[in-house]
């Protein structure tokens, strides 16, 4: 008999972790880590404080970068332009949602 172990995470707006929390929960190294952070595509919460902190959505960017960099065989600046390109996507997607709603409202 086969089981299946799945992990559970409670991502909330409030909830933040640390670099390597994200590195464990990702299958990133903590370097893969810091280079999202160079390149922007991730952001503490407060950049001054030590150690770093941040919001528990990243589990999701850390996740797809790993995905991303598996997957396609991408390097760290074609994982984050992969990224941007993502989050430029779902803005786009939102709007677009946000401008078909309130088209069908004046109707």
């Amino acid at each position: 008999m086969n089981a299946l172990v799945t992990e559970s995470i409670w991502l909330n707006d409030t909830g933040i972790c640390s670099s390597k929390d994200l590195a464990e929960l990702s299958g990133l190294s903590i370097r893969e880590v810091e280079e999202l952070i160079e390149n922007g595509v991730i952001a503490p919460v407060d950049e001054r404080s030590r150690p770093e902190s941040f919001p528990l959505e990243y589990v999701i960017t850390v996740r797809t970068a790993r995905r991303l960099r598996d997957d396609f065989e991408l390097d760290p600046h074609g994982v984050a332009l992969a990224l941007a390109l993502l989050r430029r996507i779902d803005q786009l997607e939102s709007e677009l949602k946000a401008l078909d709603i309130r088209r069908a409202r004046d109707i």
